[in-house]
């Protein structure tokens, strides 16, 4: 079918002078040879008349445009060092779809950081009686360490490790925070204890306060 091209000169254009109606041709000219050249190859046509211009202006091959218009991609093929602990603190809950195999061995876990994926965990680890009372969990923070994450699968698996409590209190807050962390927050061994002054109460001698700097 026959196509027209109508090019509108108006106010705006008159500001930006000839050369953005020459623009604004171009790239009608450029998007016509488009849609004309996958019709003429449907059609079994032996070829499309392109203009010169059109030519100059339709790039296929990435190789012939400059360095500053190509986006560099990578693919990630080996994880040489771990930073993240693989664990986080979180919530669990019952699957969505109740008729399906994995809801029978598997719960949702969500990590309260979103930069963590969300995880199925087996219902294994989960509290006894969570199938049945979901929502007598659903403020109580659990630990989840990630232990695998499948190419085909939208969502990583992982093992609770341990129930920290309600929710919004100082301890199970702490605690969650420090092992997602990877801080060590246990007891001292008896041998750090037997580094520290065994009389107490230990008050600073006199020698020691003569050659140090007093900075309390």
């Amino acid at each position: 079918p026959d196509v027209i091209i109508e090019a509108q000169f108006d106010d705006n254009g008159a500001e930006h002078g000839q050369d953005h109606l020459q623009d604004t041709l171009t790239d009608d000219i450029k998007k016509l040879s488009l849609d004309t050249g996958e019709k003429g190859k449907a059609a079994g046509l032996t070829g499309v008349h392109r203009t010169k211009q059109d030519e100059g202006h339709k790039v296929n091959d990435a190789r012939l445009l400059p360095d500053e218009f190509l986006q560099r991609t990578a693919k990630v093929v080996y994880i040489l060092e771990k930073k993240h602990s693989r664990a986080a603190t979180g919530f669990i809950k019952l699957l969505a779809d109740r008729n399906s195999e994995l809801f029978k061995r598997c719960a949702m876990f969500s990590p309260v950081d979103h930069r963590v994926p969300r995880v199925y965990v087996p219902l294994a680890d989960c509290p006894p009686n969570f199938v049945t009372r979901p929502e007598a969990y659903s403020q109580m923070l659990f630990i989840c360490r990630i232990v695998d994450w499948k190419e085909d699968s939208n969502f990583a698996s992982g093992q609770l490790s341990k129930s920290l409590g309600q929710a919004g209190e100082i301890d199970p807050e702490s605690e969650g925070i420090l092992t997602e962390y990877g801080v060590d927050f246990s007891d001292f061994s008896p041998e750090v204890l037997e580094c520290l002054p065994q009389n107490l109460p230990w008050v600073i001698s006199p020698g020691e306060l003569a050659k140090r700097r007093d900075l309390r």
